[in-house]
């Protein structure tokens, strides 16, 4: 649509037809490998943030694959980046009082109706860091088929600050002065992304890490504040070692401040980011399926081998902080979505390709009215 000059004003059939495009690709494919059939999900969870169509995208996909009259399908949206892990909690949440089931997850985002088209820079940011893409996964509660699993869900977590103002509005649609509507990222978002985060692995650490280093730090920590109740320099504030639970961190790809600031929160060094550095720099910011992208990196770098622990976490709108652990299955080693271009990462110097021929942009000087 950008192509064709016609971003302002795009059509149904556009925004629909990137969706079928999606499902066509994605659905079609997983279905085919898995050897199950659309009449055998039991449970469908369609999250797709930015697009609220009627019937639901759920619906649509039931109508396409001829799915039963008695799947229990569920239609997300305005959950944000965070909203693949809210699905896989509300498939959880059924798997405990369902037995022997299939649940069909899709996560992808609708970027053909919410292109900003003004000149607020805080809003054109969004046009910058947002791109198309999408996961479709399936999970089951079936103890037969655990030969046949890639993950297990060991447990997750969810925050949400939507009750302070400041986490609220630091990422929220709205419309700028002209009217447009777009994408607004506040400068506050990092804060609330911190907060958010910090309260999130108060209540998941405890689930994911040994009680050897929650001792560790619960002793160190006391002792800290002894000294300083003494009046002595307690020195730096002494961070738990996330390493001990963990084996691998899947980190969302928000920006680069916010992959910086999680590193630093968790004290992870650069081959643990890597991933998610490489993903923000081939795919960029692909919302709520970007964890599946930076998943599918240490996929296609054979990084991940039975019985290592894996952690996810991911932020949105709201604000929401989602956090899971993984237990993987099996040695993985498919080179996914990643096929035609893994052999060239890790890049050494991941900045925008772009920018050295198009960064005069971000200097235009654009007349108010424009």
């Amino acid at each position: 649509m950008v192509f064709h000059a016609r971003e302002d004003c795009p059509t149904m059939d556009d925004i629909l037809s990137e969706m079928d495009e999606f499902f066509d690709d994605s659905v079609d494919r997983v279905l085919r490998r898995s050897g199950i059939s659309p009449s055998e999900i039991d449970v469908l969870v369609v999250n797709v943030s930015m697009l609220s169509a009627v019937p639901s995208l759920s619906s649509r996909i039931i109508n396409r694959y001829k799915m039963r009259e008695d799947v229990k399908a569920y239609n997300l949206t305005g959950m944000g980046c965070s909203a693949s892990l809210v699905s896989i909690d509300i498939v959880q949440s059924i798997f405990k009082s369902r037995k022997n089931m299939y649940a069909l997850v899709v996560t992808s985002e609708s970027l053909s109706p919410n292109w900003y088209a003004g000149n607020d820079r805080s809003m054109i940011l969004a046009n910058c860091l947002f791109r198309s893409g999408g996961c479709v996964m399936i999970l089951t509660n079936k103890v037969a088929l655990k030969y046949r699993a890639m993950f297990r869900l060991k447990c997750l977590v969810r925050t949400h600050h939507g009750a302070s103002d400041e986490a609220y509005n630091c990422c929220i649609q709205k419309e700028d002065e002209f009217g447009r509507v777009g994408f607004y990222l506040g400068k506050t978002l990092p804060t609330a992304a911190t907060r958010a985060l910090v309260d999130n692995l108060k209540r998941i650490c405890p689930k994911i890490l040994p009680a050897r280093e929650i001792l560790r730090y619960v002793i160190a920590s006391l002792l800290r504040k002894m000294i300083q109740t003494k009046g002595g320099e307690s020195g730096a504030k002494l961070p738990i070692d996330s390493k001990t639970g963990v084996d691998h961190f899947c980190i969302h790809t928000g920006g680069k401040a916010v992959i910086d600031g999680i590193g630093q929160s968790l004290s992870l060094n650069e081959y643990d980011l890597e991933p998610a550095r490489m993903t923000l720099h081939r795919f960029g910011n692909t919302s709520a399926s970007s964890l599946w992208y930076v998943l599918g990196y240490m996929e296609a770098k054979q990084r991940l081998r039975k019985g290592d622990r894996l952690f996810m976490i991911s932020f949105g709108a709201g604000f929401k902080c989602n956090s899971c652990l993984w237990e993987v299955m099996r040695d993985l080693g498919e080179r996914n979505v990643w096929e035609d271009c893994i052999d060239s990462y890790p890049v050494k110097d991941p900045v925008n390709p772009f920018m050295e021929k198009y960064g005069w942009i971000k200097d235009l000087v654009l007349p108010e009215d424009c």
